[in-house]
């Protein structure tokens, strides 16, 4: 919505109409309102950062983000500076004559969009005040003891008090749009609603809380929603005021989205409202110029993390590297939610399997989950010295074999092989090959566990017997930590790992959206996902065979816990089959779905929610066409024709596979076509602009 075009439109893809043919855009404010702005807690941070490009681009210097001040996230994120709109300014000296610090920026992020960040201390003795208010409007009542729902009131309290103050400034002009996200930020949605500001509101709901707290308790959650005494199960643990917190803003809304239809189902019955919109997560995606430079970088991450493999199985490096895969799991440490639990026992069978069948493959996982440790364990720090050592070794008697062969060359002579390394160098590698030796076995984790023995991780390697032992074919890290390139172990960063390795895997129980296989596919790494995942669910829609596109979606809401396992196994061993050009043609074809996860098209869904919002505010000057919200119809991956097309269907049914068979297989797939044609079934973004003459819309188009 760039600046300067009039918001006169026609009924375009269920897009508001405009009564008023002179109202500008310039007269529209956006502010999206959330306690992760500049502030990492979670996933809604990676939300907001990477769409503001998007939205930024959109509204151009009419689009602002509200969130908490914390001086230690805006020492290192945050440009200060006046802001240019002088109703901002004035809405922000007014709260600051009154003793409210409020700090105007822009965030360095893409996009730069403008930030406005309320410092929480400042205004904390208006707590007990503000508490009341809240309880006036809402009969909502907040605990002392629980800090973060007090924060969330006197962040809230703040925000609706800048909204007030900003609206009184425009006459009865619809100005605002305010995006809620989230219960930290519910309370001024609220308080807004019910002092009548002339804002039109929505509010986003990331996941719910008490569906959190519910398939964390391991209950049976999905197959008995409609089962549930919220209020009940609210109470007993003990997030009662915080629920309510969640259900009043969803219910005072004029707009509520969640971010995936799993989560459109569970708030259906937690919150006991349908969302009006789902507006789907989406990335940041940047193609590179060079076709395949995505490899290139697979290739080269890949020999990083072989490094410290040499160095963690020292003594024990009796498999081959290049018949090695890397598979990982990465996120918070919830063992159930995020399947854990379910992808050791996968791993387990896995191991069985490969065992049995003899492969010469060997499978090497990370578990990428932070929990409290003391410090690096001592034998994973001296496997790297011992490695580093053996390097240090290999190139001095290299470089004493090198200088011996140049000096026997320039003379014109065949150097004697056995006389070229002496007694000396000879004695240096049997010191090698002697402090290679070790009598433990390569620990399972990288770290010392402050709580080992009650760790859910070690617990079930434990059970299993997944010891790193020299006869499994499944080898078990756990790094307790988050990724850094300052390391000492693994020197890589998150997005560095990701691309060294060839598999994700995130059977997850309860995950709303799933930011991890999202970035694993733009990154073109193959992930194993499920469908109680909002990115399992957004892909099976989307694409005809997600297998083929390196897309595994484990079945977990429509199958038993085994079952759902099994099938988790047999992806892990039908990838293991695949050979190396196999896996190679698998991940052009997951890279080539990151253009379904691009904010470009799916910031939409976003687009139809604040014009729906718009309506519903201020009906007299908008109009909506009753229509579903939008959905790209034509925005489908059909099943690619070359062969392989999925790990399954290309594993030989005779063990006489022919390299002729591999040649016909060569022939069959074209990189270049299949690209294209993927590229065509993309529709590019509608915009805003009066339709062409005699243009209508498809019958079923944004049918959600």
């Amino acid at each position: 919505m760039p600046l300067g075009r009039s918001l006169s439109m026609t009924s375009l893809n269920g897009l508001p109409q405009c009564e008023d043919e002179d109202l500008p855009v310039e007269d529209l404010l956006l502010f999206e309102i959330s306690w992760e702005v500049t502030n990492k807690v979670g996933g809604i941070y990676t939300v907001i950062q990477t769409k503001a490009k998007t939205t930024a681009d959109e509204w151009g210097e009419n689009y602002f983000l509200i969130g908490p001040y914390f001086e230690q996230n805006v020492k290192t994120q945050v440009e200060f500076s006046e802001p240019p709109n002088p109703a901002v300014k004035k809405a922000m000296d007014t709260m600051k004559s009154q003793g409210c610090q409020v700090f105007f920026g822009r965030w360095l992020i893409e996009g730069s969009p403008y930030v406005l960040l309320f410092d929480i201390g400042s205004a904390a003795w208006n707590l007990d005040k503000w508490k009341g208010e809240f309880w006036d409007v809402s009969s909502i009542g907040i605990p002392f003891h629980d800090r973060e729902a007090n924060d969330a009131v006197i962040f809230g309290s703040l925000t609706a008090w800048f909204l007030k103050e900003l609206s009184c400034q425009f006459d009865d002009k619809p100005n605002i749009i305010a995006h809620f996200h989230e219960w930290q930020a519910g309370v001024g949605l609220i308080l807004s609603r019910s002092r009548k500001l002339p804002v039109a509101t929505i509010f986003t709901t990331h996941a719910t809380l008490l569906g959190r707290y519910l398939c964390a308790a391991s209950l049976d959650f999905y197959n008995n929603l409609d089962q549930f005494d919220i209020d009940k199960e609210a109470g007993e643990r003990q997030i009662y005021h915080r629920y309510c917190m969640e259900r009043a803003s969803v219910h005072c809304a004029h707009v509520f989205t969640t971010v995936s239809q799993i989560t459109a189902t569970e708030a259906e019955h937690m919150l006991k409202k349908s969302p009006d919109v789902v507006t789907p997560n989406g990335l940041n995606i940047k193609k590179f110029s060079a076709m395949h430079e995505f490899q290139n970088l697979h290739s080269m991450y890949k020999a990083r993390i072989q490094e410290f493999i040499r160095g963690h199985f020292y003594g024990h490096l009796d498999f081959d590297l290049d018949k090695t895969l890397f598979f990982f799991i990465a996120g918070r440490y919830e063992f159930s939610n995020k399947g854990a639990d379910m992808f050791l026992e996968a791993l387990s069978r896995l191991n069985f399997l490969l065992r049995v069948h003899k492969t010469d493959v060997t499978v090497v996982v990370f578990f990428i989950m932070p929990a409290k440790t003391n410090n690096f364990n001592v034998e994973t720090l001296k496997g790297q010295a011992v490695r580093k050592q053996l390097w240090d070794t290999a190139q001095s008697v290299k470089e004493k074999f090198g200088r011996k062969l140049y000096n026997a060359l320039l003379k014109g002579e065949i150097p004697d092989l056995n006389k070229i390394l002496d007694r000396d160098d000879i004695s240096i590698m049997k010191r090698a090959i002697f402090s290679t030796q070790r009598h433990s076995l390569p620990p399972v984790t990288t770290h010392n566990m402050i709580d080992d023995s009650n760790d859910p991780i070690l617990n079930t390697i434990r059970r299993i017997g997944l010891f790193n032992n020299r006869t499994d074919r499944v080898k078990v890290i756990l790094h307790p930590e988050f990724l850094s390139s300052t390391s000492p172990l693994l020197p890589l960063d998150y997005e560095e790992f990701v691309r060294g390795c060839h598999l994700g895997v995130f059977p997850s129980y309860y995950e709303p959206w799933g930011y991890t296989p999202a970035e694993c596919t733009v990154m073109g790494i193959p992930s194993v996902t499920t469908n109680l995942s909002g990115f399992g669910c957004f892909m099976q829609e989307h694409v005809a065979d997600p297998e083929a596109y390196g897309i595994y979606i484990v079945d977990r809401r429509f199958r038993s816990p085994d079952e759902s396992c099994n099938q988790l196994t047999h992806f892990l061993y039908g990838f293991c089959q695949q050979n190396r050009r196999q896996r190679i043609i698998q991940r052009n074809r997951t890279e080539r779905l990151s253009d379904l996860l691009d904010w470009k098209y799916l910031g939409r869904y976003y687009m139809h929610a604040r014009h729906l919002a718009l309506s519903r505010t201020f009906p007299d000057k908008f109009e909506m066409e009753r229509s579903a919200p939008p959905k790209t119809e034509g925005f489908r991956y059909p099943r690619p024709s070359s062969v392989p097309p999925s790990p399954s269907a290309s594993q030989h049914s005779s063990p006489h596979h022919s390299e002729a068979e591999d040649e016909d297989e060569d022939e069959r797939y074209d990189e270049d076509e299949e690209a294209e044609r993927d590229r065509q079934n993309i529709k590019s973004p509608f915009s805003i602009g009066a339709l062409p003459q005699g243009k209508k819309k498809q019958h079923g188009e944004y049918r959600n």
